[in-house]
């Protein structure tokens, strides 16, 4: 006799070591059958002192996340994995910015069961009549709130997650100085349980210090009159970085992430960084996207974090010395952009040799000497040159004439 569907996902079921279970604030009554039966048939279950005190008497040993939750996760992973039956009880959608992510990514998906509860992103979204997909998701748990530049556009929708109580009029005054005091600002603490509580107001007159340690923020970015929006394309206008006029200026910042061309997830290398402005505009392109920044000098290496973090991604890693001596051990990069050092011995070549097959590499050579060796790249190892001239009209007594940028050689190679 051919088994049933109800024998086949038993057995599926019953052949995963892990079992993670999203829980809401209704607690054990809203977990499903199917949820309800992976904790009851655990050995170990893990989750934090709130959720397993929803959870009634059970024969597992219960296991409050320590601080940081490294060391249990690690446990989970090692000591456990195919050994024993593991529940890990999370809040919400466990794939949700949540412990699911962690624990997974080394797993095969026949190792472990997610059961997710609806998540607080999506109550909020149907609290205020938001499209799900219309709606950016942010979390702030562990996170730099200067992240959220990136996303501040007039009419944008953002559902944040708090970090703690404070966090609400953090974000309010956050918004405030930023530019965008006169956003609507709702937060819902203990959403989905029995203690749910909204609080709507904009975010320059939020005067709540201290809101429910379990909450959530949702705006809706409203601009006050004067504020400068930033755009979502490269090129963004030199005025907006700190600098002491080592900058690649807007139109060959942009024609050279043109070439760089990022794809989510990818990693640069922006070497002789200067102000920053290339790689800053490389992780804007996608919040997945990552950067190294290398400065030889202090202040502008701290002058290149200030603009990371003024322009939403204050994730940009700085390292301070001279390429090649601060490569070794780094994560190859999937692409490398070479804006300072072009003449030094040795900085070439160890970039090239770094760089994986499939990567792409763009230099831009002012100097004369750098020209040359750009010259001598192409002529090495192919690609395209490209002579970038610029002019601005500029005032000329009365009336206006072009004033040129200093011309720019552009080189710029796939690796095979």
């Amino acid at each position: 006799m051919r088994p049933t569907q109800t024998e086949i996902a038993r057995s599926d079921f019953n052949e995963r070591w892990l079992s993670i279970i999203g829980i809401g604030e209704d607690g054990w009554d809203g977990l499903s059958l199917a949820a309800k039966q992976a904790v009851e048939s655990a050995e170990f279950l893990y989750g934090g002192v709130r959720h397993l005190a929803y959870v009634p008497a059970v024969s597992a040993a219960q296991i409050a996340w320590p601080s940081p939750m490294a060391p249990a996760v690690h446990e989970i992973l090692t000591h456990h994995r195919g050994r024993s039956r593991v529940s890990v009880l999370a809040s919400g959608d466990p794939m949700l910015f949540g412990v699911g992510v962690t624990l997974t990514r080394e797993l095969a998906p026949t190792e472990f069961l997610v059961v997710p509860q609806v998540s607080a992103f999506s109550l909020a979204c149907a609290r205020l009549g938001w499209g799900v997909s219309e709606t950016v998701l942010v979390s702030l748990v562990n996170r730099p709130i200067e992240q959220m530049h990136r996303y501040l556009h007039p009419g944008q929708r953002l559902v944040l997650f708090s970090e703690d109580g404070t966090t609400p009029a953090a974000v309010a005054q956050f918004l405030t100085d930023s530019g965008y005091g006169s956003s609507q600002f709702t937060v819902f603490e203990y959403l989905g349980g029995s203690a749910e509580r909204r609080r709507d107001d904009r975010a320059n007159i939020w005067s709540v210090q201290q809101c429910g340690d379990l909450n959530l923020i949702a705006v809706v970015c409203i601009a006050d009159s004067e504020t400068r929006r930033l755009p979502i394309v490269p090129g963004l206008s030199d005025d907006f970085y700190l600098t002491d006029g080592q900058l690649t200026k807007r139109e060959v910042r942009a024609a050279t992430l043109a070439r760089l061309a990022p794809l989510p997830g990818e990693h640069l290398w922006d070497v002789g960084a200067g102000t920053g402005t290339v790689g800053i505009e490389w992780m804007r392109s996608h919040p997945l996207c990552s950067c190294i920044a290398f400065e030889e000098r202090e202040d502008r290496a701290a002058r290149i974090l200030a603009n990371a973090k003024r322009l939403g991604v204050p994730t940009l890693k700085v390292i301070k010395g001279s390429v090649p001596s601060t490569l070794n051990g780094l994560q190859p990069p999937d692409a490398i952009f070479i804006g300072g050092g072009i003449g030094r011995d040795g900085l070439f070549q160890a970039c090239w040799d770094r760089l994986p097959n499939g990567g792409r590499i763009v230099a831009n050579a002012v100097r004369i000497e750098s020209e040359i060796a750009v010259a001598t790249w192409q002529r090495l190892y192919g690609g395209e040159l490209v002579r970038i001239l610029v002019a601005r009209a500029e005032p000329v007594g009365g009336v206006l004439g072009w004033r040129h940028l200093m011309p720019i050689t552009q080189w710029s190679a796939v690796k095979s």
